[in-house]
């Protein structure tokens, strides 16, 4: 029989235990626990490098740093491995390991486990690469349900929540799509000083980089806000992002996308 194998991603203890010893009692499920974002990530990399990797994430939506850095789950004869590591990490959260799954090992599914409906957190959650947003409070059935989907490329969520993701989804579009317009009307020297705004540079560090003077950089971030309709960098970095637009490279040349500089 194919097993399938399953890490839960929560950082309160009781309910990672109940949850990765009631998945453990599946004949066709192995399961493992992390209780936080980092140590999920080292489990993932052990067990790629062991050859038996993680097929499906289950990640608490709200995870945090409250609690240990380990759910540790009694053992059983098909028992849930544990993770262990120690506390002190920096912190990821849910969404945030959603993306950071699907850059490091795309062949991996993840689920967001929610305590609460929330179409924007949803939306979110989708946009980083979940398979599916699911209620802690669903029945084992439907977990189940949604694991096995999900290994199909199904997506999953709450009936009562897709009207609400399918409006944040467009409404990020729409936000998305006046961002690159406005991205569109700056020149290309404004683009490769936008792209240094994203880096964080400085007026001086843009100067030295782009070899113009600190006064004609100064014109241009002014034209870049003026243009982009914004009245500080962080607004415009903000809106930037939206846009696709990254930061200049800074170990080499302005990055170039498609012919022309993002």
């Amino acid at each position: 029989m194919a097993r399938i194998r399953v890490l839960v991603v929560d950082d309160h203890r009781i309910f990672a235990e109940s949850l990765a010893a009631a998945l453990a009692a599946e004949q066709d499920v192995d399961v493992s626990a992390a209780g936080s974002g980092p140590a999920a990530l080292r489990a993932l990399e052990r067990a790629a490098s062991e050859g038996r990797r993680f097929e499906v994430l289950l990640i608490d939506a709200d995870l945090g740093t409250v609690g240990p850095d380990v759910a540790h789950v009694p053992a059983q004869p098909r028992g849930p491995g544990q993770d262990g590591s120690g506390p002190g990490e920096g912190a990821v959260d849910g969404i945030s390991l959603v993306a950071r799954v699907r850059a490091g090992h795309p062949g991996v599914r993840t689920v967001v486990l929610a305590e609460r409906d929330d179409p924007r957190r949803a939306a979110a959650a989708l946009q980083a690469g979940a398979g599916g947003w699911v209620a802690k409070d669903c029945s084992l059935s439907r977990l189940l349900s949604v694991i096995r989907g999900v290994l199909r490329d199904e997506t999953h969520l709450p009936p009562a929540l897709l009207t609400g993701v399918l409006r944040e989804l467009t409404a990020a579009r729409k936000h998305r799509t006046e961002s690159e317009r406005l991205v569109e009307s700056l020149t290309p020297r404004e683009r490769e000083v936008l792209r240094c705004m994203v880096a964080g540079l400085g007026r001086k560090a843009v100067a030295e980089r782009l070899y113009l003077s600190p006064h004609t950089v100064r014109t241009h971030m002014q034209n870049v806000l003026g243009k982009l309709g914004v009245h500080s960098t962080l607004a415009a970095v903000a809106l930037a992002r939206r846009a696709g637009v990254g930061p200049v490279d800074l170990a080499g040349d302005v990055v170039e996308r498609g012919g022309q500089l993002a």
